[in-house]
Order: C-alpha cells, then structure tokens, then sequence
C-alpha cells in the first residue's frame, strides 16, 4: 500500500510545520514529532478525500528522501483510494459500480468516502467486479524494545487521547 513521506521543518513559534511533497496542499503543523505526524496522516487523508470527490487522480507517493518521515494511513483509507485508482485506471464510474455490485449509487458514494466506515466485505467485493483482489499484509510495526503498553499507548485515536478532537484545514 502506498506510504507518503513528510517533511518537518522548525517553525519560528516552536512548532514544526509539516508539508508532504506528494501532496502539495496537504500542509499543516504540530507540536512536536509525534503531534505532527498524528495531523499529517488527518491532513493526508482529507486531501486525498477531496481530491476524490473531485474525481482528480490521486498521485503515487514520491520516492522517501533524507530527512522525511512516512505516514501510514489507515488500512480502510489505503484500500478506497487503490479502488478508486482502479476505477480511474479502468474508465469504471461510480454507476458501472454501482450496477456490477446491484447496489444504489449512493452506496457507492459512501464506498469511496474516506470517512464513512465502510465493510471490508464491500470493498472486497469492489475489487472483485474489477477482476483484482485484496490482499494484506501483517508487519510488525513496533519499534525495538517497545513495550506492550507503550504499542497500545500509541495505538489510541487522537480524539480519545487528548479528550477532544482537533481539526486542521487544507492550505
């Protein structure tokens, strides 16, 4: 799947700003390291939903340089953007879809929302009538020597970490 790789550059009101070659509107700030990962990967997500809905294409993440950190996106996000590649690398509109799997098209709208929780069952089913499967991959992801609790820590969603959720805009 793909990953997108970050830049943090020092802000002069100490925060880091964070900018993702990729995805040049996708820009936005943090606190530190970790903060600004957490709202790369929101500010990453919302501008591959927008550029959907829009129907543009999605660009493949460009190589990792020194210094650039990845993002990893969640597993349903990275699958609905590979199906929506597909789609546009096949000429299938969201009707086509919606007529090979026998659902209503706003079912299909839904299935290429990136904030609608979609069954993976459905989106398997997506890859299926375009004659490509889904598949995943299971990799440790736990730096050397993290505990258990610092994995599971690290794990929660950010609203339920920090007792509220925070949002940024897409410069």
């Amino acid at each position: 799947m793909p990953r997108y790789f970050v830049t943090l550059t020092p802000d002069d009101n100490d925060t880091l700003f964070v900018t993702c070659p990729a995805l040049p509107e996708a820009k936005t700030c943090g606190e530190d390291e970790a903060d600004a990962l957490v709202h790369a990967a929101e500010v990453i997500e919302f501008s591959l939903d927008i550029r959907m809905h829009r129907g543009e294409e999605i660009p493949d993440p460009v190589r990792r340089r020194a210094g650039q950190l990845p993002v990893d996106l969640p597993s349903l996000v990275n699958a609905k953007v590979e199906l929506y590649r597909l789609m546009k690398m096949q000429g299938v509109r969201k009707a086509d879809m919606a007529r090979a799997l026998k659902v209503q098209r706003t079912q299909i709208d839904r299935l290429l929302d990136l904030g609608h929780a979609t069954r993976m069952d459905f989106v398997d089913a997506a890859f299926q009538a375009l004659g490509h499967s889904l598949t995943f991959k299971v990799s440790n992801a736990a730096p050397a020597g993290a505990s258990r609790r610092d994995i599971i820590a690290k794990a929660k969603p950010r609203a339920a970490a920090k007792g509220k959720a925070r949002t940024r805009r897409v410069a």
